[in-house]
């Protein structure tokens, strides 16, 4: 979508009409600031909707890079409107669970439409007793697991594209490995 000027679209507020008396009926003056509406109905356009610019369900394609630097969403030109759209509206929610399990699984789900599931802390471990004995030794790294949703191949998941968003998200004193299943892991317990 362009914001240029648009061929044909007329102005809400044309010059002519707001000149002095003295220029109403000037056949000169009414077509000079015709060509000047010609160039301002596009702002006038765009100012009118503004607001629809910083919703990323409403705002242009191409308006949608620029709004996901201003809240440190991904964004990807190669993915499809509505997923960068998503992605766009979901970057704040997205920022408070970084660095968690959900907040892991939920991004991969976003970005690269995959199921996952994360299991170990990284080395993370406390005890809110004062003067309690050190807590066992954590688990040194997170193992994500993904597999393609309902419906997919094992095949269509890609598998590098997943370790760099895991690198990404995983926080950096975290080991994160990562296998890629043909579909949901078995309980082991069943």
């Amino acid at each position: 979508m362009s914001r240029a000027a648009v061929p044909g679209l007329p102005s809400r507020h044309p010059i002519g009409d707001q000149l002095p008396a003295l220029y109403a009926d000037d056949d000169f003056a009414q077509r000079f600031t015709a060509g000047l509406d010609t160039v301002l109905a596009p702002v006038f356009t765009t100012l009118d909707n503004l607001p629809s610019y910083f919703d990323p369900r409403l705002a242009p394609a191409d308006f949608l890079a620029w709004l996901a630097t201003w809240v440190g969403a991904a964004d990807d030109p190669h993915w499809p409107v509505e997923l960068r759209r998503e992605a766009v509206a979901r970057a704040v929610e997205l920022h408070h669970r970084r660095g968690t399990r959900r907040g892991l699984v939920e991004a991969l789900r976003l970005v690269l439409g995959v199921s996952a599931q994360v299991s170990g802390d990284g080395g993370a471990a406390w005890s809110g007793t004062a003067g309690a004995a050190l807590p066992p030794a954590p688990a040194d790294e997170v193992l994500v697991r993904v597999w393609p949703r309902p419906g997919g191949a094992a095949s269509e998941v890609d598998a590098d594209r997943v370790r760099s968003l895991v690198r990404s998200l995983c926080p950096v004193h975290t080991v994160c490995r990562v296998e890629v299943l043909s579909g949901p892991p078995v309980d082991e317990e069943g």
